[in-house]
């Protein structure tokens, strides 16, 4: 296994994971789907070294992307000094290995070489296995909120409160 950043070669792989993802969610029928993405959105974060990248041997089995700052979601935390883990999508070949283990250990790790206290991830609507699956992982689950401004979020955030989840490195040092 081998995390890495993504390269613009990768950006339709990702894409196609979205879909999936996306696919999979509407499937479920109780949960919200993720909307199609911007791709200029993705570039950037692929430029600013963002998009992450997880690999079993050569096949790319997870995507995520990652933001130092999140105000709009986090309204009460913008000078807190997070890592906020976005859009993880699974490649269906390897989907059920857990592999929020996996990020949330290369996150950890990540966090601390940059002195970065939290890391923080989210989700939309009361899903209460994904909420189940991040509690697990070692996230607290901080509860669901209603934004104040979500005009400059992908669209699904304004159809459902936001489940906010977060590991307080300092917290949980040992």
């Amino acid at each position: 296994m081998t995390i890495k950043n993504v390269t613009p070669l990768d950006i339709d792989k990702i894409f196609t994971f979205y879909t999936i993802a996306s696919n999979y969610q509407k499937e479920k029928k109780t949960v919200i789907v993720w909307p199609e993405f911007n791709r200029e959105m993705v570039e950037t974060e692929i430029a600013e070294n963002r998009q992450f990248k997880l690999l079993i041997n050569t096949e790319v089995a997870c995507v995520w992307a990652v933001t130092f700052s999140d105000v709009q979601i986090w309204e009460d935390s913008k000078e807190d000094s997070a890592l906020y883990i976005h859009r993880i999508a699974v490649n269906p070949n390897f989907r059920g290995n857990n592999y929020i283990d996996k990020i949330i250990a290369w996150a950890k790790e990540f966090a601390l070489e940059k002195d970065i206290q939290f890391i923080r991830l989210d989700t939309l609507g009361e899903n209460l296995g994904l909420i189940k699956h991040y509690r697990n992982a070692g996230f607290d689950f901080l509860g669901l909120f209603n934004l104040k401004d979500t005009s400059n979020l992908p669209d699904h955030y304004k159809l459902a409160p936001v489940c906010l989840f977060e590991i307080d490195l300092l917290k949980n040092k040992v």
